[in-house]
């Protein structure tokens, strides 16, 4: 067996995150630990966020993004609160910069508690998405679900916030939909050729949205911080509401909402919570695990 490395179990709006301490460390976390790990009930997860030695000058660490089915994620807002969290209770620091595959992301955590993270540009262009087919406006795309007289979902917005997203107008509840029954057909559509995270988003104010999001390569998911980024993004796009708007996660049990705003320098910045649950040692190649015991009274 491997050397056990400290990890913590998280949440980001109830986004189930694992962060993982893989400093001083060559190896990674495997997708088979991912896939061993995401089988047990107490530590399930949407995202692994595993902390690596900074590989670039002028970042504090690199993460590793697993989703899953221990496939590898460009983005994760949700959890990048969650490394944020940890590391500023681990140094008494505010304020962090990352490297991850998608690009260099600067957060900091505020007096409180909330967390800030520059999730960097979006992407419109179709073939950097990736599409399978050319479109010249991506803000709005040919693509339905259902008879095609009466379609289900229709014409999505579309972009990349580090990872493809596409988000379907609705004009009630996200949680009205069978997103359990739609989602893998559309993450898996064709026109998206490495998946897509799919999100049903309704306006409900010039300055706020309520949003559910099936995640490509998690599936149902309580929240996902780059699919409000890219859906507070496509708002604005698309003249639905201004540049900075709250985001009530539908699916999430934190009713606190995410604050985006997608600045005139073309950032977008993601505000919101995170929360510790558990924390205990894990094996990065086999996904065993023990939790720590004296951290324990009150975690269910």
């Amino acid at each position: 067996m491997a050397d056990m490395v400290e990890f913590a179990k998280m949440n980001g709006l109830g986004n189930e995150i694992l962060v993982i301490d893989m400093r001083g460390r060559t190896d990674k976390v495997t997708p088979e630990a991912a896939i061993a790990l995401n089988a047990d009930p107490a530590s399930r997860f949407d995202q692994i966020m595993a902390i690596h030695d900074p590989k670039a000058e002028g970042t504090d660490a690199f993460i590793d993004i697993l989703n899953s089915d221990g496939s590898k994620a460009q983005a994760c807002g949700n959890g990048t609160r969650c490394v944020v969290q940890a590391l500023a209770a681990e140094t008494g620091r505010k304020a962090f910069t990352f490297q991850t595959v998608a690009g260099i992301l600067n957060a900091r955590e505020h007096e409180d508690g909330t967390i800030s993270v520059d999730m960097g540009k979006p992407v419109f262009e179709w073939n950097r998405i990736p599409l399978a087919e050319e479109f010249f406006d991506t803000s709005r795309i040919e693509l339905q679900i259902g008879p095609i007289d009466r379609p289900v979902l229709h014409s999505p917005s579309v972009m990349s916030m580090g990872n493809p997203h596409a988000i379907f107008w609705v004009d009630r509840d996200p949680m009205s939909f069978d997103l359990e029954r739609f989602g893998p057909l559309l993450e898996n559509h064709p026109m998206f050729p490495e998946k897509a995270n799919i999100t049903l988003a309704q306006v409900s104010s010039p300055s706020s949205l309520r949003t559910r999001t099936w995640e490509r390569a998690a599936g149902l998911t309580l929240a996902c911080g780059s699919a409000a980024c890219a859906s507070a993004v496509s708002a604005a796009r698309t003249g639905r509401t201004g540049r900075k708007v709250t985001i009530d996660v539908a699916s999430s049990p934190v009713r606190q909402p995410l604050v985006i705003e997608w600045r005139e320098d073309d950032h977008v910045v993601m505000t919101g919570p995170a929360e510790w649950e558990w924390s205990g040692k894990v094996d990065p190649q086999t996904g065993s695990f023990t939790r720590d015991q004296e951290r324990e009274a009150g975690v269910n």
